[in-house]
């Protein structure tokens, strides 16, 4: 089965909207959420949920859950190191040149390392203090870990239960139950971290987009005959993920980011970081809308080759991104409404220019260890003799 370059379209577009989002111009606020109350980290989870799904159960079923495991741990591995270069980019070049420069944004973004700076340095190792920005891939790393777990059962025993498990943690993140979680570990370890320092994404909710993402690559690889995907929704569930998706969409920009301007509280049905219900409703009606007419799309729109390098080659491109946005902080600090619009669509159009350069140098600069990495060890049995055929152009 060879490389499904859409996916590699749609990841890139998430790229592109996370980074338009994070850049500090006027773009952020109308090109954040434009699809609804949904944003790019949802799209990005679950799109690299779903391509880890897919890759490395095809990996499992040819050889073996042993070997699927190491190449997990072997990603993880990878992605870590790229948490710690970004953290020392963080607390050595930023940090200089938001001091010295005397830049609110680069301070605020890292007052508790400038306030604490060996404690900060050692739980950012320990990916337990996560500054703004920098606590995506620690969540990426923690899902990467229990994967092969979670694939290895579902190949056996199917998903049923982990599912079901999975969307019951995300319930009670809804009540507060991660913070309940740490609070009692401060209690008995005394850690020093503050809650709001380690991370704004909620663990218990926001794996439940990634285990929806890994299902349903794990059955894209079991059974790519099962594509395409039009008979597999009756025509009530596409008209009411239609109607919520269209409603979403005029919600959105007819109110803007915040749904319920004058209701804090109905605000966490929508809540981006426990991902409220009603958001989760709205992602679920623009995954099923994707998948229904993704097919469709596919033979009719034009291939947007520069989002699929992004999306293919993403950490690297994410990294980029990261860069991009914390250097624009340092030298251009917050969004200004004052500044020209020149200058906004000269930093947004910089940024994307430097990470589609990354995307396109990264296969000749990229280390040619991964295709030969698990060469020469011994495979344990796979789990099926129905195995697809290797494919070398898989990747997460």
């Amino acid at each position: 089965m060879t490389r499904r370059w859409e996916f590699d379209a749609l990841r890139g577009l998430m790229l592109v909207l996370m980074t338009l989002t994070h850049l500090p111009t006027r773009l952020a606020e109308p090109l954040s959420q434009p699809f609804g109350y949904v944003s790019a980290a949802e799209g990005f989870v679950l799109l690299s949920a779903f391509m880890a799904g897919m890759v490395y159960t095809r990996k499992g079923r040819r050889s073996g859950v042993p070997v699927m495991r190491r190449a997990f741990r072997h990603r993880a591995l990878v992605i870590y190191g790229c948490q710690l270069l970004a953290l020392l980019f963080l607390f050595t070049v930023i940090a200089v040149l938001g001091l010295g420069i005397d830049q609110p944004a680069a301070k605020n973004l890292m007052s508790f390392y400038l306030q604490h700076p060996l404690t900060a340095l050692l739980a950012g190792l320990a990916l337990v203090y996560q500054p703004p920005l920098l606590d995506i891939l620690p969540l990426y790393i923690l899902f990467m870990l229990v994967s092969p777990w979670l694939l290895s059962h579902g190949m056996r025993h199917g998903w049923n239960g982990i599912l079901a498990l999975s969307l019951g943690l995300w319930l009670v993140a809804q009540f507060g139950v991660t913070q309940a979680m740490y609070d009692v570990v401060v209690r008995h370890t005394g850690l020093p971290v503050p809650f709001n320092e380690t991370g704004s994404f909620d663990t218990l909710a926001w794996q439940f987009v990634w285990v929806m993402g890994l299902w349903m690559g794990s059955q894209l690889a079991i059974a790519p005959q099962n594509l395409p995907p039009q008979a597999r929704f009756p025509g009530w569930m596409v008209a009411a993920a239609s109607a919520i998706g269209l409603a979403g969409l005029a919600w959105r920009h007819a109110v803007g980011q915040v749904p319920f301007v004058d209701h804090p509280t109905l605000n966490l049905l929508f809540d981006k970081w426990q991902v409220g219900p009603l958001r989760l409703v709205n992602l679920l009606a623009l995954v099923t809308l994707t998948v229904r007419f993704g097919p469709w799309l596919k033979t009719h729109l034009p291939r947007l080759r520069p989002l699929e390098a992004m999306g293919r080659n993403s950490l690297p491109v994410f990294c980029t991104h990261l860069v991009a946005v914390l250097l624009v902080l340092v030298f251009f600090g917050e969004a200004d409404p004052h500044r020209p619009w020149w200058e906004d669509i000269t930093i947004a159009l910089t940024s994307m220019g430097l990470m589609l350069a990354v995307a396109h140098a990264w296969p000749q600069v990229e280390p040619r260890t991964r295709a030969s990495h698990w060469r020469g060890k011994p495979a344990a049995p796979p789990l099926t003799s129905s195995a697809p055929p290797a494919n070398p152009a898989e990747g997460s």
